[in-house]
């Protein structure tokens, strides 16, 4: 029971902070845009909806239970479905994301320097960093303690190493084929 309880808790904190990231970045850049239209286009946000968020999901849910879980107390009957600590990660990272990606979307034609066809590089470039950011943040979400060791246990659970890869290998092939679209 705490392991799925666990499962659930970690898919909610990284779908929710996916989400709240990704409706900011809409808005932020579609309110910003003399033509009223988002970096990321539709098939973009169903892409990382669809295909990034069912494999994390699958990836977070096959975390196996450690022996350490049996020492922890049951929750609750009436315990928060989020903690603080999820909370305060959600809130976090979710800062964190937007801000890099809010630059990248603003200044990364100046940054990088590119010539004419910069509005494409830079949507391309903000997908990019926006889909590693969700990489990064399902790795992160593997622990919901205060504990910083992000990576314990995880080279033991091959499904998610092996569904990470496989959502990666996906979103690289989306990636190239806009590039030469």
């Amino acid at each position: 029971g705490r392991c799925v309880n666990d499962a659930v808790r970690k898919f909610l904190q990284f779908q929710i902070l996916t989400n709240v990231t990704a409706v900011i970045i809409t808005i932020v850049s579609a309110v910003a845009s003399d033509e009223e239209e988002s970096v990321l286009s539709a098939v973009q946000l169903l892409w990382i909806n669809i295909i990034m968020d069912t494999f994390a999901a699958l990836a977070l849910a096959t975390d196996p239970a450690s022996p350490a879980l049996l020492d922890r107390k049951p929750d609750a009957k009436w315990a928060p479905l989020f903690s603080v600590d999820m909370i305060k990660q959600i809130i976090g990272q979710s800062m964190y994301q937007v801000i890099v990606i809010l630059i990248f979307h603003f200044l990364g034609a100046k940054i990088l320097g590119f010539g004419s066809e910069g509005d494409a590089h830079v949507q391309t470039l903000v997908f990019n960093a926006f889909v590693f950011a969700q990489i990064f943040n399902s790795v992160n979400c593997r622990r919901l303690d205060n504990k910083l060791n992000i990576f314990e246990g995880m080279l033991r659970n091959w499904y998610f190493i092996a569904i990470t890869l496989i959502g990666q290998c996906l979103f690289s092939l989306y990636s190239v084929w806009k590039l030469t679209a």
